[in-house]
């Protein structure tokens, strides 16, 4: 916000060292007018234009990482949230700028006061084309939109050629000109070039009924009028005939001869000046970037020429080797005598992130949040160096370069017995709070549910306490509790039941199941189903962020009859797994300008609950609810990926469209 408020202020002030050095002797006024309230309201929207054409080049030293290198999974990543307080936080600097703008405020309705009062108690005449207001004992004239306020000592012989030209500021509206400005002062008030501009305008409604009353009243008279100094009421946004530091300009304009019509040519310096301003705020937009083009060309060579881990860049004679690959990887002190160097450094660099951490004031006033893809070197000195990032602002990420930059020095990596250039990569999450954490769903009673697919310790089935992969342990003994517990109705049987009960479930802090749910074609299913899930043992509950956490897991059981036409053979009734459909319905959504996907799984016929969503380059996931409901923040160009125990993956490709139909058998 003050980048943008410098880039306006700076806008203005060119606007008007044109204006006041090539414009404003010349007697076009009207044209002077439009330049005036034009720029100003072009320096306003200049700062948000960016033209793409105007966009710098690549700086000849940029190296862009390929897509793989980007999405592996070097570091679980650090959240970082910014709890919201309930009371009033403001900071000095928006209490004087809240504070300025309440006392602009207030004086502005004080002089809409000072004008209705005079009108109450001034002596009121309706005419076809003004009111006019006499004010008792006073000296004054000025108009106020359609009123003309003239005092009672003014003499008779002058009321003609007053009115004359308090008609022309009511014919041109220019009231609405000052009260434009007014407005502007109570916003900007610290802004001094505001009034200058509102005092430009004010010059140039003299200059123009001025020019319009000489053409029918006799010069000599008229600036025999405007010689005298008369009482002015000090209202910014009112016409005053008589103000004694216009008069002497008045007079002067009035005798200085008509511009000749070749100078309007001077309004074309607004061209390149422009053009000048739209330069800079697209280059300002690049300054650490590249554009999409280029980096879409860059990355697809790269990634022709870099099928293996090792990269080489091409600016340098060096190697740069991934952390996940290098043999020795560079010690984070304090990690000199750790038995696994490469765990004790992920633990210390999410440490030093935690540490260092400080949300962005503006980011938190605008509601940003998001995730920042950070991609560094560790040079062969152990510095830190070739910072790369992407994310949804440059706020942001501005304060993850913060972070990084505050990194010790390291004893670097080593590779085939050699000092090497170590890429890493670390996403840093900025999360308000108050807002749902991807893949987490609140209770009403305060309680929150983590994802299976991202809770950082699944919980623990009986017998995989030993077990390397405990998520895969997990499924694969919930797989064969099913298989050994697996009875098919015989009523069901009998009436040729068959289908698939789709279970979510909650897995307690305790350990213990709960919260069963089901949706299959028959109660008869649903219950046998319902016995399979009654018989699972107490486990080890999930761990997030080291909080034991409810955990909600979902999982189809199919339950299809076989016949004797199948093989040839009479076979008894069993469990199976067999390929449905998968369909995805989604429309877009918008909200706080802000655009979601929401979703509708089903298996052709209802919602499927549990299904895993993600976003591919993403290491998020979120799942739908027990209808098959999700809402998903999504992008032009992002894939979505739909995950289901029995069903086929189904992907959607996010583009203009603004509904979605996908099915996959």
């Amino acid at each position: 916000m003050i980048r943008y408020i410098l880039e306006c202020m700076a806008f203005q002030l060119l606007f008007l060292i044109v204006y006041d050095l090539f414009l404003k002797r010349e007697t076009f006024f009207q044209w002077n007018r439009v330049y005036l309230i034009g720029t100003f309201v072009l320096s306003l929207l200049l700062p948000w234009i960016k033209i793409e054409a105007f966009r710098t080049s690549v700086s000849p030293e940029y190296f862009v990482y390929p897509e793989y290198l980007w999405g592996m999974d070097m570091s679980e990543g650090v959240v970082v949230a910014r709890e919201n307080d309930a009371s009033f936080d403001f900071s000095a600097i928006e209490i004087i700028f809240y504070g300025g703008m309440l006392i602009a405020a207030l004086l502005f309705v004080y002089k809409l006061y000072q004008i209705d009062r005079l009108k109450r108690q001034g002596e009121i005449r309706y005419f076809e084309n003004f009111t006019r207001v006499v004010v008792r004992n006073s000296e004054m004239a000025f108009s106020f939109f359609r009123s003309i306020f003239l005092g009672d000592k003014v003499l008779e012989k002058d009321h003609e050629s007053i009115i004359q030209h308090e008609l022309v500021h009511i014919e041109q509206r220019h009231s609405w000109d000052l009260l434009l400005f007014e407005l502007m002062r109570i916003v900007s008030w610290f802004n001094p070039l505001v009034y200058v501009y509102q005092n430009r305008v004010s010059e140039l409604h003299e200059f123009i009924a001025d020019a319009r009353v000489a053409k029918t009243h006799k010069s000599e008279q008229y600036q025999l009028l405007l010689s005298q100094v008369f009482q002015t009421q000090h209202i910014s946004f009112i016409n005053q005939f008589f103000k004694s530091s216009l008069i002497k300009k008045r007079i002067v304009m009035l005798q200085k001869s008509k511009s000749k019509r070749v100078w309007q040519l001077k309004y074309l310096l607004l061209v390149p000046l422009v053009v000048g301003m739209l330069l800079y705020t697209s280059l300002e937009a690049q300054e650490n970037g590249i554009s999409g083009e280029e980096q879409s060309t860059g990355e697809e060579q790269l990634e022709k020429e870099n099928q293996l881990p090792q990269l080489s860049n091409p600016n340098q004679d060096v190697v740069d080797v991934p952390f996940a690959e290098v043999e020795k990887v560079p010690v984070f002190p304090g990690c000199e005598d750790a038995d696994n160097e490469r765990d004790c450094f992920q633990q210390q660099i999410q440490k030093h992130i935690g540490k260092n951490f400080n949300y962005p004031q503006e980011a938190i006033e605008k509601g940003i949040e998001g995730r920042v893809n950070i991609m560094f070197v560790i040079q062969k000195d152990g510095s830190i160096g070739n910072v790369r990032m992407r994310s949804p602002d440059k706020i942001l990420e501005a304060e993850a370069a913060r972070i990084i930059s505050l990194l010790p020095k390291m004893a670097p990596g080593e590779h085939k017995g050699k000092k090497v250039r170590v890429a890493y990569s670390i996403p840093i999450t900025f999360k308000l709070e108050g807002k749902e954490e991807f893949g987490t769903r609140k209770n009403d009673d305060g309680t929150v549910d983590i994802a299976f697919a991202i809770i950082d310790k699944v919980p623990v089935f009986p017998g995989c306490e030993d077990a390397e992969n405990k998520r895969d342990c997990f499924n694969a003994s919930l797989q064969k509790h099913i298989s050994k517990n697996f009875r098919y109705p015989k009523e069901a049987q009998e009436k040729r039941i068959e289908g698939r009960v789709n279970l979510l479930f909650i897995i307690q802090e305790d350990g213990s199941i709960g919260n069963l749910r089901m949706r299959g074609p028959d109660k008869i299913l649903e219950d046998e189903a319902a016995r399979i899930i009654s018989l699972l043992p107490q486990m080890i509950p999930g761990e997030h962020r080291g909080e034991k956490v409810r955990v909600p897991f979902s999982i189809p059981i199919t339950f299809r009859l076989q016949g004797p036409e199948e093989n040839g053979s009479s076979q008894s009734p069993e469990l199976t797994s067999v390929a449905n459909t998968m369909s995805v319905m989604a429309y877009v959504k918008k909200v706080d300008g802000k655009e979601y996907l929401r979703c509708m799984v089903t298996d052709g016929t209802k919602g499927l609950p549990g299904v895993d969503v993600s976003i591919q380059g993403k290491n998020e996931v979120v799942v739908t609810d027990f209808d098959g409901l999700i809402e998903i923040e999504a992008q032009k160009g992002d894939v979505l990926t739909f995950k289901y125990k029995g069903l086929p993956t189904t992907m959607l490709v996010v583009t203009d469209q603004q509904k979605y139909h996908i099915t996959n058998k």
